[in-house]
């Protein structure tokens, strides 16, 4: 007779069942913690997956979180001083371009190199999974995004781990799994940098400028008065 589990008989939504679920022996799910290694700087990721390529460890299924700046392959945008926005104005279909490398992300997630099952796989690093890509002619930004569904360990500078708005951006949820942050003492200056920002003399006066207008035309100046005494005090 039909199974009495199927989510499909009792009308259920079927459970999401990502890689790192497993079935205790009463049916209950464990969840697999993952393991997030946070680092000061690209470059120590490089040496610590050199490390970890040395280890009875190589072939556990990983990935690392970086920036477009590091992971960017297209020809235009890889160039342009904006990465992030021209990506997303890529991705968005905007003045009727796409890229096509992000629609080979697949390819690359899919390639043997990259599938802990296969026997080549170990081990890797950011020139290893953009090399592939080039090859490809693959996003290896968004593959290695893509790859930490079933990475049992994540490799990313410290401030994806410490600030919030890239955690939502990369989808990274801490919430029961494993933070081991190198060389911690740096967490301070790191912390400092998530909340701080610079501007210029030249955005003040711009922004002042733009808030003239704004008061001048009163359009909402209760909100606009005391955030032009701000620039001005400022400058």
């Amino acid at each position: 007779g039909p199974c009495t589990e199927c989510s499909c008989s009792s009308g259920r939504e079927p459970e999401k069942d990502p890689s790192h679920t497993k079935k205790k022996e009463n049916g209950e799910r464990l969840c697999v913690p993952k393991i997030f290694f946070g680092t000061r700087t690209h470059k120590q990721i490089t040496q610590i997956s050199r490390e970890l390529k040395r280890t009875a460890y190589s072939c556990v299924p990983m990935t690392i979180l970086s920036s477009r700046d590091y992971t960017c392959i297209h020809p235009v945008v890889s160039n342009s001083s904006n990465r992030n926005e021209m990506c997303v104005e890529m991705l968005e279909g905007k003045h009727g371009r796409s890229c096509s490398y992000y629609h080979g992300v697949h390819k690359l997630c899919e390639h043997h190199a990259l599938q802990p099952a296969a026997k080549v796989y170990q081990a890797w690093d950011i020139e290893d999974l953009v090399g592939l890509g080039r090859k490809l002619r693959a996003c290896p930004y968004f593959a290695a995004r893509e790859l930490m569904m079933g990475a049992d360990i994540v490799f990313c500078p410290y401030n994806y781990l410490l600030d919030p708005q890239i955690r939502d951006s990369m989808d990274i949820n801490l919430k029961d799994q494993v933070v081991i942050l190198d060389e911690a003492h740096n967490i301070e200056d790191c912390a400092r940098e998530s909340v701080s920002f610079g501007v210029t003399e030249g955005q003040l006066r711009a922004a002042r400028e733009e808030l003239d207008v704004m008061v001048n035309h009163s359009i909402r100046q209760e909100h606009h008065e005391p955030l032009r005494a701000v620039c001005c005090s400022l400058i």
